[in-house]
């Protein structure tokens, strides 16, 4: 009986490629043993079927970005967690097939305020993290607060051309009604607690905030706790 090889070698043997297209072939899930996807080259192989996809590119896997909507309950050094195969929202689950590769070395680069939901950004791509870094101050996020109380005489417009609180000079924001209960903020590297203090200034207090924006990616309809792939036409 002859002894289990890796499968990369198996590929190797299959359909004459070198190891480094067998090693591509298999981390990009073009390979199957028995009919499933098996993304380790060193995965080890008897007398399984094993099976190369007709379409199968030996490309290395290109960085992804990950757009995840993360609960407030939630820290945000554990919020990574959560991206799993299994949350991937289902109305973004098409046009890219998910990858074991791609829930490695993801970096968290977006940072919310304290208890807030929303936006996150996870990527593994340098230049994303760069941008999200070096561009910090130029870059508007926008974000949906539920109040609670009534806004202090004229609160609205203070708050787009800037106000004092307790001695603090607090920056002017685009603020707006979504609706009775609800203000938009639209600001650019909000400092932690100022949506808190810029609320408390004109006579309101948060019950919830939620990011829904940075730059021009939007976070739109992504369930709680789920997913999804930021795509080549979004740019922050």
């Amino acid at each position: 009986m002859s002894e289990p090889i890796r499968l990369s070698k198996r590929l190797i043997e299959l359909i004459g490629c070198s190891r480094r297209e067998a090693e591509l072939y298999i981390e990009g899930g073009w390979v199957t043993v028995d009919g499933e996807v098996i993304e380790e080259p060193q995965f080890k192989v008897d007398t399984q079927t094993v099976e190369l996809n007709p379409a199968a590119k030996a490309d290395a896997p290109e960085p992804v970005t990950i757009i995840l909507h993360k609960p407030a309950a939630m820290s945000d050094a554990d919020a990574l967690a959560l991206i799993t195969p299994g949350t991937l929202s289902e109305e973004h689950s098409f046009g890219k097939r998910p990858l074991k590769g791609h829930f490695l070395r993801l970096e968290p680069i977006s940072t919310l305020q304290a208890n807030a939901s929303g936006l996150m950004v996870f990527s593994q791509d340098w230049k994303i993290l760069r941008k999200l870094t070096d561009d910090r101050s130029k870059i508007e996020q926008e974000y949906i607060v539920e109040i609670s109380g009534d806004m202090v005489a004229h609160g609205l417009n203070r708050l787009n051309h800037g106000l004092t609180y307790k001695g603090k000079e607090l920056p002017a924001v685009k603020a707006s009604w979504q609706n009775e209960n609800r203000l938009r903020f639209a600001m650019k590297n909000p400092q932690p607690g100022i949506i808190a203090q810029l609320c408390e200034a004109v006579g309101v207090k948060i019950v919830s905030v939620r990011r829904i924006r940075i730059g021009g990616v939007s976070m739109g309809k992504l369930p709680e706790g789920q997913w999804r792939y930021m795509t080549g036409k979004e740019k922050f």
